[in-house]
């Protein structure tokens, strides 16, 4: 239980958690018109196709941006639970409440990004939206959540968020460099190296969240369909499938040491 919570109701408490919901539905809008939507493109056919899951060997199969759909739910539970009066003024919702309205709004510039087949930008805006998400998860390391809704709806959610966005970030560099006109052939064992910085990411989230699982899942969703993709779709790569696979197991591996060290230090300082 967090000792640091202020009786005091500020400004910034009043404003900031609207503006979190106000933010949602101009992202869900957003989604929606990346999907089809609103006479938009979907995203996987925008930009001239650069971002479809046959464009470079780093693109995940189509499957696997069947996940926006829960981060979206996860975003709109939290949007809904943090603007009730007993979050608005909770350490950790002022800590990451304006990132997460910046988060909001980076995801909805991209898909405009997108639309509008301004791929160079793209990689800009999610770039800065890796960042935001980073910040968001260290923020929280340095608390716990009071409760199992919290741990979920905040932690559950903007985990996923940054898991997803990590694997996405890499796949729409390659994106942009494919459009740029590097071939696919040329790809494969950078994209073999890039997959183990990936892992590098991930088991560096592993450790500092101590085994918290959900940017794990998220990663390793996203890794397994690189690989699902390099192996039953274009371009083919049993490299890049096997780079992903390795990357999948090291931080899977990584993650449950964390959490097993984790739970094995809260039985230890447990009174005896």
């Amino acid at each position: 239980m967090r000792d640091d919570r202020t009786t005091t109701m500020t400004a910034a408490d009043r404003i900031r958690p609207w503006v979190v919901l106000l933010a949602l539905p101009v992202t869900l809008a957003m989604a929606a018109l990346g999907s089809g939507a609103f006479g938009g493109q979907e995203v996987q056919a925008s930009s001239s196709g650069a971002l479809s899951a046959d464009a470079t060997p780093l693109a995940p199969a189509s499957t696997a941006f069947s996940i926006w759909s829960l981060i979206y739910l996860g975003l709109a539970a939290y949007a809904i639970w943090q603007v009730l009066p007993k979050q608005r003024r909770d350490p950790r919702q002022r800590r990451i409440g304006w990132l997460a309205v910046a988060s909001l709004v980076l995801n909805a510039a991209w898909i405009l990004c997108a639309q509008a087949g301004l791929l160079p930008l793209t990689v800009v805006v999610i770039v800065l939206l890796l960042a935001v998400l980073a910040a968001i998860f260290e923020l929280l390391q340095r608390s716990r959540a009071d409760s199992l809704l919290e741990t979920l709806l905040v932690d559950g959610t903007f985990g996923l968020y940054l898991g997803w966005v990590s694997v996405a970030t890499v796949a729409n560099i390659a994106a942009w460099l494919a459009d740029a006109g590097m071939r696919p052939v040329a790809f494969e064992l950078p994209a073999a190296a890039v997959l183990a910085v990936v892992a590098a990411v991930g088991v560096a989230i592993a450790i500092r969240g101590r085994g918290t699982i959900a940017p794990t899942l998220a990663m390793l969703w996203g890794l397994s369909w690189i690989g699902v993709g390099r192996l039953l779709d274009q371009p083919e790569s049993v490299a890049v499938a096997v780079a992903a696979a390795a990357a999948c197991v090291v931080i899977g591996a990584v993650t449950v040491i964390a959490r097993l060290l984790r739970l094995r230090g809260a039985v230890s300082r447990a009174p005896r």
